[in-house]
């Protein structure tokens, strides 16, 4: 059964004062509370970091860019923004989860997400209305709008730590000599994909593919008779045949910690290949 999202809505009214870089903390849920930290100044490119920090209990959660079966995505709105664009959003490895045989991508407890922003202009503005799923006894849409002037005053150095926290927890491009990843190949019943990995760098169960919001789910890494192959499911009722030739980011913890490759996904044509399963 999917779980019940009922709409919740906290609105701050009566906000005391923020520190210089940081909004105050608005009460999302019950026992959950958001709110919008900055890293400092811009850089000379004209880009600065931004979080949103989101104090959760350790039984709470909320979920990744994909969020799975039953989650529900993170939305941000910037249209109420003055001189500040979305460059990008950076999302740490998360955890996998399968409650009731759904399967979703989850953070639990504190969390910070980083936000990539483009700053134009000296009186630039951030004014975001965030949605966010929120889950513990019941799961809920919560809602918040988060705004400070972004060139107001120094960074809190706590505020800094917590968003390079985050940030070390994100995945980044493979840039070393050995390549963790070798081929992802569509599996000939097209049920899922075969990646070849190397497992002196590769964390098998660690492993995660997606695409986007509108792409094939993948499910949770399955057993296969080569240590050097991991077995990708794709859940859910899709023309899998159509996956070939799709580009399929896979993200992966390693010794060194989380890196992410992006490969296209081949015809199958391995023959010794256990399907998912079996």
């Amino acid at each position: 059964m999917r779980i019940l999202f009922v709409p919740l809505v906290f609105v701050c009214l009566a906000c005391p004062p923020a520190f210089a870089g940081e909004t105050p903390w608005q009460e999302v849920a019950p026992g959950v509370a958001v709110r919008l930290i900055s890293a400092g100044a811009p850089d000379a490119t004209g880009k600065a970091l931004l979080a949103l920090e989101i104090d959760m209990p350790e039984d709470t959660k909320t979920y990744w860019r994909v969020p799975g079966e039953t989650g529900l995505p993170l939305e941000l709105d910037f249209s109420g923004s003055r001189g500040v664009s979305l460059a990008n959003q950076h999302w740490p490895h998360p955890e996998r989860e399968t409650v009731a045989g759904y399967l979703d991508y989850v953070y639990y407890g504190h969390t910070v997400l980083p936000l990539e922003v483009s700053i134009d202009g000296s009186d630039a503005l951030v004014d975001i209305e965030a949605t966010l799923g929120i889950c513990s006894d019941i799961c809920v849409p919560a809602q918040a709008r988060l705004a400070f002037p972004v060139l107001d005053g120094a960074a809190d150095p706590a505020n800094v730590m917590r968003i390079n926290q985050a940030m070390a927890e994100v995945p980044i491009a493979w840039s070393h000599a050995n390549e963790p990843i070798g081929k992802a190949r569509l599996l000939p019943d097209a049920s899922g994909i075969s990646v070849e990995i190397d497992p002196a760098i590769v964390d098998p169960a660690s492993l995660i593919a997606a695409t986007d919001l509108t792409g094939p789910l993948f499910g949770a890494p399955q057993k296969s008779p080569q240590d050097n192959l991991v077995l990708l499911p794709i859940l859910g009722k899709t023309d899998n045949s159509a996956l070939e030739d799709l580009e399929v980011e896979l993200s992966f913890m390693s010794p060194r910690g989380a890196y992410q490759v992006s490969r296209t996904i081949e015809a199958g044509t391995d023959a010794n290949v256990e399907e998912p399963g079996d």
